[in-house]
C-alpha cells in the first residue's frame, strides 16, 4: 500500500470539498444544457428568458466558487492538495465565464439567425462539461481512475474536434460573408465558445493531475 493510500485511509472522509465540486460540475451541466436550447429555439423571447437563466446559473457557480476558496482558507486537512482544489473549482469557473460571454455576445449583438457552427460547439461544451462531471463524480472514492483517465481522454478528444470545427467554420465564414460587422459578430461568440471547449481542457488537465497524485 502506499503512503497515498495509507494517509487517505486515516484522513476522516471529506464532507466539503468533493460535495461543492461536485455541485459545480453538476452546475456546469445544466448551463451547458441551457446554451444548447437557447441556441437552438426559434422564440426570441425563449431565447431571452434562457439567457437569462444562463446568468442566474453561471452567478450560482461563482457562489459555489466562492464558497470553496472560503473552506480552503479555514481547512487544514484536504482530500487533496489545497492548490489542486482552488485549480479545479477556479476551472469550472472559467467555463461558465465563457459560456456566459457567448450567450452575453448573442443577445447584445442582436444575433439572429443563429450560426449552424455556434450549435455544434454548444453540442461538443455539453459533452465536455457531462464527462466533466462524471470525473469529478468518482474522485469521491478515488478507486476507478481508469474511469476518470476515459473521460478525460474524451474531453482532450472533444476539444480537438471543437479546434477544428471553429477553423472550418472561421474559414467558411470569410467565404460566404459579405457582412464585415456580422463577421466580427459571429467571430467573437464563436471564439467564446471554442475557448469554453479549452477551458474544459484545463479542468480535464487538472483532473488528470489529482489522479496522478493520489494513484
Amino acid at each position: 500500500m502506499s503512503l497515498n493510500s495509507i494517509f487517505q485511509y486515516l484522513v476522516p472522509k471529506d464532507r466539503k470539498f468533493i460535495p461543492l465540486l461536485e455541485e459545480a460540475s453538476a452546475n456546469l451541466v445544466a448551463v451547458s444544457n441551457v446554451l444548447y436550447e437557447m441556441l437552438t429555439t426559434s422564440d426570441r423571447s425563449k431565447r431571452t428568458e434562457l439567457i437569462r437563466k444562463i446568468e442566474q446559473l453561471e452567478h450560482k457557480g461563482d457562489e459555489i466558487t466562492h464558497t470553496i476558496f472560503h473552506e480552503l482558507a479555514g481547512t487544514f486537512i484536504t482530500p487533496f492538495d489545497r492548490e489542486d482544489i482552488q485549480y479545479l473549482a477556479s476551472g469550472l469557473d472559467d467555463i461558465l465565464d465563457y459560456i456566459h460571454g457567448s450567450a452575453k455576445r448573442i443577445e447584445l449583438y442582436k444575433i439572429d439567425p443563429i450560426h449552424p457552427s455556434m450549435v455544434k460547439l454548444a453540442e461538443l461544451i455539453q459533452q465536455c462539461s457531462q464527462e466533466l462531471n462524471n470525473a469529478v463524480g468518482s474522485l469521491r472514492s478515488m478507486r476507478n481512475m481508469a474511469q476518470i483517465r476515459e473521460a478525460l481522454v474524451k474531453v482532450n478528444s472533444i476539444e480537438n474536434h471543437a479546434d477544428d470545427l471553429f477553423d472550418n467554420a472561421v474559414a467558411r465564414l470569410f467565404e460566404e460573408e459579405k457582412n464585415a460587422i456580422e463577421i466580427i459578430k459571429i467571430k467573437e461568440v464563436l471564439s467564446a465558445l471554442e475557448t469554453a471547449t479549452d477551458k474544459c481542457e484545463d479542468v480535464a488537465n487538472v483532473l488528470e493531475t489529482i489522479i496522478v497524485k493520489q494513484a
